[in-house]
C-alpha cells in the first residue's frame, strides 16, 4: 500500500512537471494511433508525417492555407524506453522502385515531429516564432482489444468466449480439447500449457480469417512474455472453482494478466494521450459478412469504453491525468471505392461506432468520423457495362498487373447492413461485397508534395489543426 501510494505521488509530481513545462515553454500534443489489425496504422503514421513535412497536398489544413508552418522536422522521441517508429524504413518501402506495404505494428513505438510556426495573436510580433511538438504513439491492434477485458471477471470473459466459438470454424480443435477437460480437476501444469497452446492456435487462425475480437492480444504477440504463466491460460466453463483446481488457477492467471500486462500498458500510454485516431477497416468486415461486421462493432465498443475522453484543462491535467479531448474515427482504404461511395462508407462507420461516439461526446470529447486513404493506391474511371456507366477504381496488384474493379455499392442506409449483422444473418441479402488487395502505387516524387492521399489533410486538421494556428 505504501509502495502504491509512493508511486502515485511520484506519478502526480511528474504529471505536474510535464504539464507546467508544456504549458509555458514548448507545448506537446500526444496523438495515439490505434485500430484493429490490418487497419493501416503504420501507413497512416508514415503518410501523415511525410505530408506534414512536405505539406503541398495538405490544403484543407488552415495552418497550410495561411502559411503558418515555417518548418517541420523529426527529433528523438522523449521516452528513452520506447523504440522509435521506423519512419525512414516504412517510407522507403512505400516509395521504392517496387513499392510494398510495410510490416505491421508488433510493439509500441513513438515518433516526435516538431513544428516551427509563425507567430500569431496580439503579441505574436513580440514573441517570435512558436514551437510545437507532436508525439505520435503507435501500438499493436492485437493489444488494443485487451482494454475491454479490464472490467471483466474470468468467469464472464470465459462465458463470452465460449459462446462465440461455435460460430468460428477455426475453434473446432480447441472445442474438442475442452470436451475432455474437467475444470474442477486438480491443476496440472502440463494440462494448462496444452490448453493455452490450443487456444493460442485458435486465436491466430481466427485473426487470419478476419475476426476482430481475438483476445487476449498478447497471446498473438507475446514478445518477452512467451511461455510465462501470465500467458498460459484459456477459457473454461463454470462460474467458480474449488481451491487447487484448474479453473481456479486459470482465473488467477487471468487476473494477473489484467494487473501485470493490461493495466501497466493502459497507464503508461493511454493515460497520457491528448488526441486519438481510431482506424477501422470497415470494408474488410463487410466483405467477410454479417458476423464479421457485428464482431467488429462489438469489439470497438468494448475498446472505446476504456478510453478517458473529456476536455483537457490545465488543472485537470495536473490533478487527474490527461483525458482524450478529440477522437477521430476513420474508415480506411477509401481508395478501394469510387468517391461517390465515400459518404456511405463514412455513414456506415458512424453508425458502427454510434454507441462509442455518444459516450465520448457525453464526456466532453469532440468526435468526428470520415473515410480516408492515408496513401491513395488507385485512380478512378468509368466503363460502359450493360448499357450503363459503372464506377470503377483501378490499381496495381503485387505482381504488377493493373486491374479495375467495382467492389459493390454500399447502401445509403447503414441499418441495411447493421441490422442483419446484429440479428445473426449468415449473408447479405442484397449481394456480396468484394475486396481487392492493391499494392502501393509506383510514385513520381515531387519536392514539397507528400504522398497522395484521400482526406488525410482533413483528418490532420481535426486532430491537431487547432494547435497549429
Amino acid at each position: 500500500m505504501i509502495s502504491s501510494l509512493t508511486g502515485l505521488i511520484t506519478h502526480s509530481i511528474d504529471a505536474v512537471s510535464d504539464t507546467v513545462s508544456e504549458a509555458f515553454f514548448e507545448p506537446v500534443v500526444r496523438l495515439g494511433v490505434t485500430g484493429l489489425s490490418r487497419a493501416g496504422k503504420t501507413v497512416f503514421i508514415t503518410a501523415l508525417v511525410h505530408n506534414l513535412m512536405e505539406p503541398g497536398r495538405m490544403q484543407r489544413m488552415r495552418a497550410v492555407q495561411q502559411g503558418l508552418i515555417r518548418g517541420a522536422w523529426l527529433q528523438p522521441q522523449p521516452d528513452m524506453t520506447l523504440p522509435r517508429f521506423d519512419y525512414e524504413a516504412h517510407l522507403a518501402s512505400l516509395t521504392g522502385e517496387a513499392p510494398r506495404w510495410p510490416q505491421g505494428t508488433r510493439a509500441v513505438s513513438e515518433l516526435r515531429l516538431s513544428f516551427r510556426l509563425a507567430p500569431t495573436g496580439l503579441f505574436g510580433g513580440l514573441t517570435g516564432p512558436r514551437k510545437l511538438h507532436l508525439d505520435i504513439v503507435d501500438y499493436p491492434g492485437e493489444w488494443l482489444l485487451d482494454l475491454g477485458l479490464m472490467g471483466k471477471s474470468y468467469a464472464s470473459w470465459s462465458a463470452e468466449v465460449l459462446a462465440r466459438l461455435p460460430k468460428r470454424p477455426q475453434a473446432e480443435v480447441f472445442r474438442e480439447v475442452l470436451l475432455n477437460i474437467d475444470p474442477q480437476a486438480r491443476h496440472e501444469e502440463s494440462v494448462a500449457q496444452s490448453l493455452a497452446r490450443e487456444f493460442t492456435a485458435y486465436l491466430v487462425a481466427a485473426r487470419e480469417a478476419g475476426w476482430s475480437d481475438c483476445t487476449p492480444g498478447r497471446f498473438l504477440l507475446p514478445g518477452e512474455m512467451a511461455g510465462s504463466p501470465v500467458l498460459t491460460f484459456a477459457p473454461l466453463p463454470g462460474s467458480e472453482g474449488k481451491r487447487g483446481s484448474l479453473w481456479r488457477e486459470m482465473a488467477r492467471r487471468f487476473d494477473a494478466y489484467k494487473a501485470q500486462v493490461i493495466r501497466p500498458f493502459f497507464e503508461t500510454h493511454f493515460a497520457r494521450l491528448d488526441r486519438q485516431v481510431v482506424l477501422i477497416d470497415v470494408l474488410e468486415a463487410v466483405h467477410r459478412g454479417p458476423a464479421a461486421l457485428e464482431d467488429q462493432r462489438r469489439a470497438m465498443a468494448e475498446v472505446l469504453a476504456a478510453f478517458r475522453p473529456g476536455a483537457n484543462g490545465f488543472f485537470t491535467s495536473m490533478l487527474r491525468g490527461r483525458r482524450v479531448e478529440k477522437i477521430l474515427f476513420a474508415a480506411t482504404k477509401a481508395d478501394h471505392l469510387h468517391h461517390t461511395q465515400h459518404p456511405r462508407l463514412t455513414a456506415l462507420a458512424e453508425a458502427l461506432l454510434r454507441e462509442a461516439r455518444d459516450r465520448a461526446r457525453f464526456s466532453g470529447a469532440e468526435t468526428a468520423a470520415m473515410s480516408i486513404a492515408a496513401l491513395r493506391s488507385t485512380i478512378e474511371e468509368q466503363r460502359s457495362h450493360g448499357g450503363r456507366e459503372v464506377d470503377l477504381v483501378r490499381g496495381r496488384l503485387s505482381d504488377g498487373r493493373q486491374v479495375a474493379v467495382n467492389a459493390g455499392e454500399l447502401p445509403e442506409d447503414p441499418s441495411r447492413l447493421l441490422l442483419p449483422a446484429r440479428e445473426g444473418a449468415e449473408r447479405w441479402l442484397q449481394g456480396d461485397y468484394g475486396v481487392m488487395q492493391f499494392a502501393p502505387p509506383v510514385l513520381s516524387r515531387v519536392p514539397g508534395q507528400g504522398l497522395p492521399h484521400i482526406r488525410l489533410d482533413s483528418a490532420a486538421e481535426f486532430l491537431i489543426g487547432d494547435r497549429l494556428v
